[in-house]
């Protein structure tokens, strides 16, 4: 049975942060989380996750399918795994431990660690990287024969050993036999003065078990995360890597410096994404859109066949055919059904708008119900908030609202009316009529000319 320990106790100084680091936001998901999912992916379970700083918080970030132990003091690496242990299923053959701050660890990582320890009958199978610059790393120790006899942290090596550029990525697969030998053995005589789980590389060998490297053949998938430097580092790679998926599966990015995307956005086949562009959270796309530029969607479900651009949308349903932008703000609860169009400086929140409505110019839209094949006015909006409590525009089905209209809600316009530019509605419409709310226009004739000659009869001067 192979199970895992997925070390997220720490503080993460470096990252100068009150949060803790194991669910510092990347994409979208906190840190460790790409760790548990390629773990999940892989088939490992059960998992258990160590947590020490802000323990609470963290759980409740990664959820309860995990089983959590507690480091109440951060006594090291080798300490952390200690606390794990008695979590272990006792029918654990082989135990895989990993970095909960090494986001782009993949499945494949896991299943070749654990493979090779099946093949290699191995106390120990490490996982390790040739890096140019190994500043920060555990160095891996070889004897003249080539084989793993140990790992010394960078702050106790002696020079010569920090020119060795083979790291310890902290990626393990132990045999949970030989784990549980070896962690009783580890002692806290070191420059940090903390039981180091490298260290128990050094006392298998030692004891004549047998310890086997797996070179990573991409050092980047091992990459740790401990300033916020490296975190968006971690983030650049990430994001590639969604993008490039997306391209193999029939999306075009035409610019992916440019363009943002969540690992849950799930995009269909020959969409276009244009620069600048944010996708996040639960958003699905379907086929044939064309998202941006400059577009920012979160939360969002979009039909086939959607044109998207220069707009910020939050938590809406946009069904296929639709239009929005440029400048558009659409606010959550907004539904937008098959061929509704959106144009510039448009606002809308909570509000079902029917098939083939427009809604093109410097509209405010809040709770509304509105039909199908509607107009919307330039200007309108609809006065939905008395201060206390909110109220309900209907708007039926082909109707027409000329421009600067004030629809005060609750209000309702059946279908087919029209609403005269300009006006003040307060009362419900019938189906099928004109509603005229405004002041009749006053012409005084003359009335410049007037004002000018009583200014200068009383001395002033003209304006």
């Amino acid at each position: 049975m192979l199970t895992a320990i997925v070390m997220a106790a720490g503080k993460g100084t470096r990252m100068k942060s009150e949060r803790p680091k194991a669910i510092t936001p990347l994409l979208g998901q906190p840190l460790t989380r790409y760790v548990l999912q390629a773990l999940e992916a892989a088939g490992v379970a059960p998992i258990i996750v160590v947590v020490g700083h802000g323990a609470d918080e963290v759980q409740r970030a990664l959820g309860e399918q995990y089983r959590y132990a507690l480091q109440a003091e951060q006594l090291g690496t080798g300490h952390a795994v200690m606390q794990a242990v008695p979590y272990l299923p006792a029918e654990a053959t082989h135990v895989l431990i990993a970095a909960g701050d090494s986001p782009l660890v993949t499945p494949e990582v896991f299943r070749a660690l654990h493979e090779t320890a099946l093949q290699t009958d191995a106390a120990c199978v490490l996982a390790t990287a040739i890096l140019d610059d190994p500043t920060g790393y555990g160095r891996i120790l070889r004897d003249a024969a080539g084989n793993v006899v140990g790992i010394v942290e960078e702050k106790d090596a002696a020079p010569d050993q920090k020119a060795i550029r083979e790291v310890c990525t902290s990626f393990y697969c132990f045999r949970a036999d030989a784990l549980r030998d070896a962690l009783p053995r580890l002692s806290n005589q070191n420059a940090q003065g903390e039981y180091y789980l490298t260290d128990t590389i050094g006392v298998l060998a030692a004891s004549g078990a047998r310890v086997v490297a797996w070179q990573s053949p991409d050092p980047t998938l091992l990459l740790g995360v401990n300033t916020r430097w490296e975190l968006a580092q971690v983030g650049h790679a990430l994001r590639t890597r969604l993008l490039k998926q997306l391209c193999l599966e029939g999306v075009t990015v035409i610019d992916p410096a440019t363009t943002y995307i969540e690992p849950t956005v799930r995009v269909g086949r020959d969409t276009v994404i244009e620069p600048n562009t944010h996708l996040r959270g639960d958003t699905i796309i379907g086929a044939n859109c064309t998202l941006g530029p400059d577009l920012y969607l979160q939360d969002c479900t979009v039909g086939d066949r959607c044109h998207l651009f220069r707009s910020h949308i939050i938590q809406a349903r946009i069904d296929a055919e639709v239009s929005v932008g440029p400048f558009a703000h659409i606010r959550p609860g907004t539904v937008l059904h098959t061929g509704v169009r959106v144009g510039d400086f448009v606002e809308i929140k909570n509000v079902e708008v029917g098939e083939g409505t427009k809604v093109l110019h410097l509209t405010y839209l809040g709770d509304a119900t509105i039909g199908k094949r509607a107009n919307i006015g330039a200007g309108t909006i609809t006065c939905n908030y008395d201060g206390e409590r909110k109220h309900r525009t209907v708007i039926g089905d082909g109707v027409f609202v000329g421009s600067h209209a004030t629809l005060i809600a609750p209000v309702t316009i059946g279908d087919d009316a029209y609403i005269a530019a300009a006006s003040a509605i307060t009362d419900d419409v019938p189906p099928e009529s004109l509603a005229i709310a405004r002041s009749y226009q006053t012409i005084k004739a003359g009335w410049v000319r007037k004002r000018r000659e009583s200014k200068k009869g009383a001395g002033g001067n003209e304006p």
